[in-house]
């Protein structure tokens, strides 16, 4: 089953270990953004996992598909131009001392990508599905651009369509956001966001909510969960909750409302030491795709999803390298009782 994703790749530096940024003068490069993420994750759950963007015609850029070959993703549509790639600067943080993240990425390559320099439809060929952020409009009315024709394409060919709303507020305001974002929803089918994504991006409050104090109630996401189906088109809505005690320590778990069936799907809950919590949104949106697409009924895709996310929660670095075998392990061991909150 082929999938296919559409973004920013980006250089990842970070110091060892739970240092300050430059406190050593040494910093760990690596690779990572939101749709790479999904398609590294789909690619080590056994499916055929298309990435597409755009990348420098230099050492930087052909390193950062190296590394996506190097876990099993096809970057063969992927095209050069431009003269940088963009970076970030992660410093992980522990206990009362939040995680840090600092943008290096104007001017990057895909922000300066036009309309009609991917060939789509050919993209598209025997695509099941097609995932994209709102990271990738947020960089641009160039890339907000490109993001329209590729759901555009994907429409046409029948795959289905997801979209992390995933906000972030270092590359635009809350009211872009809304102007951009919530046109793309009729062409969307699946929505994933979490409880401020669903506020700064679309607009929609959650009463009662609030998950920095440690309080997250699933019974409140389904009014707001409806709403985006009733008054935006999404045919799913997945809501991550994290609950988040310390730097270190996270409640964790989801809901999955299905406006077909009428039913709000509530995942287990995980209290998770963190390792590393970046890229945990994008391995939940990988699990969830995996799973629907392996036909599994809305619960069972749900578990998958937050069982994946909580073990990537475990590794450092962007990428969710596990096995569809190791995630059903664990689910297996929450149905036992040994692993739930």
């Amino acid at each position: 089953m082929r999938v296919v994703t559409f973004g920013e790749i980006m250089l990842r530096l970070s110091p060892p270990g739970f240092e300050r940024l430059f406190q050593s003068p040494l910093l760990s490069a690596t690779f990572g953004g939101g749709e790479a993420n999904v398609a590294v994750s789909l690619a080590h759950f056994g499916l055929d996992s298309r990435y597409v963007t755009r990348v420098p015609k230099h050492a930087v850029g052909e390193a950062a598909l190296r590394s996506l070959r190097g876990e099993g993703v096809d970057v063969s549509h992927v095209v050069r131009g431009g003269d940088r790639l963009g970076i970030y600067f992660a410093e992980t943080g522990a206990s009362q001392r939040a995680s840090t993240v600092i943008y290096d990425r104007a001017a990057s390559a895909i922000a300066g990508m036009q309309p009609g320099t991917i060939d789509w439809a050919r993209v598209m060929e025997g695509a099941r599905w097609f995932h994209v952020t709102g990271i990738t409009p947020a960089l641009g009315s160039s890339a907000a651009a490109c993001t329209r024709e590729a759901l555009a394409a994907a429409r046409a060919a029948g795959a289905t369509v997801s979209m992390d709303l995933n906000y972030r507020k270092k590359l635009w305001s809350e009211a872009d956001a809304q102007a951009t974002m919530r046109p793309m929803m009729a062409q969307v089918d699946v929505v994933m966001a979490n409880e401020e994504d669903i506020q700064s991006v679309l607009g929609f409050t959650v009463p009662g909510a609030d998950p920095v104090a440690g309080r997250v109630d699933p019974a409140a996401y389904e009014p707001v969960a409806r709403r985006v189906s009733r008054e935006l088109g999404p045919s799913r809505v997945a809501i991550t909750l994290r609950e988040s005690h310390s730097a270190s320590d996270n409640g964790w778990s989801a809901v999955l409302w299905d406006a077909s069936s009428v039913t709000l799907a509530r995942s287990q809950q995980y209290e998770l030491r963190l390792v590393d919590r970046i890229g945990g949104g994008d391995s939940f949106a990988a699990g969830l795709i995996y799973a629907l697409l392996s036909g599994r009924d809305n619960q069972a895709a749900l578990q998958f999803a937050v069982a994946a996310s909580a073990l990537k929660h475990t590794i450092p670095g962007d990428f969710n390298r596990v096995t569809a075998d190791e995630v059903d392990r664990l689910v297996v061991g929450d149905a036992s009782g040994r692993v739930q909150r």
